[in-house]
């Protein structure tokens, strides 16, 4: 079998590539990517004769169509701007794949896919992703789901990659659409600006306690539509202090809004004004801790009984694990694992499937743990139902 891999010299998804040439038995596996440099250092270091590159050109939609046929599975790695093309491409020629966040529109496609009897998983990182497969487990532990809330920490740098410095304004973003549907309750999506809805938790020991927020993420979307039962679904995050910092401080001076400001002879927006300033600065380049946090608190009935239901990762330090890859294998490494899943037809039918629905959880923990990701849960009977 063959896999593509496309971004697969990035920041994020060199670690998918990393996980597929250590453990998958893939026959070959080309790493497609704008930095052909990038794609052959990485390659080199490496060392597995089954990598191949390939200079890929991310905005060329009938190259990809071109190109696609020959594999077997499609790996996107490419920034979420290109999900739904990858997605649409995809489907078109008959080809599975996965990648590492969703929208709306590419579940549109899941009729097609089906017909086709292909599958494509969207959102197969750390969030969503990670979180998902623990809420599909908490969904067999009880009789019902009432509401599920989900927090993240990611701890890595304001600007490591183009790519992630967009994630990061994105989620202050205070004109962002998706603002306007962020989080779940009783039937309908709810509004909510950037640094609402504060929260204290507490991430495992490396990250420690921290204040955080609500953000649109796929999974309050998901999650609502694969059990409808739901009647409350919210995810909040953080990145480290600083960052949260200098956001912060560029929200509320305007900073991040559309609204255009005269530089240089020249009408920008000010966000694009932050964009280029964040980028070009050294200092958000690098920060002291990386790794990635994750809680997901998951409450319910099982036997008459309300119970409440906690998932917490762990993750080897950055002294263990590389630096920087601490927090990226968290968000490459499940996108691997779930590759390997449809590759090996280990998923519960073809279409465009959210990964609750798509992959068995217990399997896909497992193979976190045999990564150094493990996934710790607890119970607690709050009541009498």
């Amino acid at each position: 079998m063959r896999a593509l891999v496309l971004g697969g010299a990035g920041a994020v998804c060199k670690e998918t590539t990393r996980d597929l040439a250590a453990t998958s038995d893939f026959e070959e596996i080309v790493v497609a990517d704008g930095n052909l440099e990038a794609v052959t250092k990485l390659i080199g270091e490496i060392g597995d004769d089954r990598l191949k590159p390939l200079s890929f050109d991310a905005d060329d939609f009938d190259g990809m169509l071109n190109l696609f046929p020959g594999f077997d599975i499609v790996v996107n790695g490419l920034p979420f701007k290109y999900d739904l093309a990858v997605t649409k491409a995809c489907v078109e020629v008959g080809v599975s794949g996965l990648d590492l966040s969703s929208e709306d529109s590419q579940f549109s496609l899941h009729d097609e896919a089906a017909k086709k009897n292909i599958t494509f998983v969207p959102g197969v990182g750390a969030t969503p992703g990670t979180t998902n497969m623990m809420v599909a487990h908490a969904s067999k532990r009880l009789d019902r789901m009432d509401e599920v809330s989900i927090a993240f920490a990611a701890f890595r740098a304001l600007a490591p990659a183009p790519g992630l410095l967009t994630t990061t304004i994105w989620e202050f973003d205070p004109e962002e659409e998706e603002r306007q549907e962020v989080y779940f309750e009783n039937g309908a999506w709810h509004p909510s600006p950037p640094l609402s809805g504060e929260k204290s938790i507490r991430f495992h020991d490396l990250i420690g306690e921290q204040l955080v927020y609500f953000v649109p993420h796929e999974e309050n979307y998901t999650l609502p539509e694969s059990y409808p039962g739901l009647r409350k679904v919210s995810v909040r995050g953080c990145f480290p202090p600083e960052v949260m910092e200098i956001m912060g401080a560029l929200l509320r001076g305007g900073m991040l809004a559309r609204s255009p400001i005269q530089l240089n002879e020249q009408t920008v927006p000010a966000i694009e004004v932050a964009r280029a300033l964040l980028w070009q600065i050294p200092t958000f380049k690098d920060t002291t801790v990386w790794a990635y946090g994750l809680v997901v608190d998951v409450s319910g009935e099982s036997d008459g009984t309300s119970v409440h239901l906690r998932y917490r990762n762990q993750h080897p330090s950055q002294e263990d694990w590389g630096g920087h890859s601490a927090y990226f294998k968290n968000v490459g490494i499940p996108m691997s694992i779930g590759a390997q899943m449809i590759a090996k037809g280990e998923v519960a039918e073809p279409g465009v499937l959210a990964p609750e629905l798509a992959f068995l959880p217990e399997p896909f923990f497992q193979a976190l743990s045999e990564r150094g990701i493990m996934i710790e849960h607890s119970t607690e009977e709050t009541a009498a139902a």
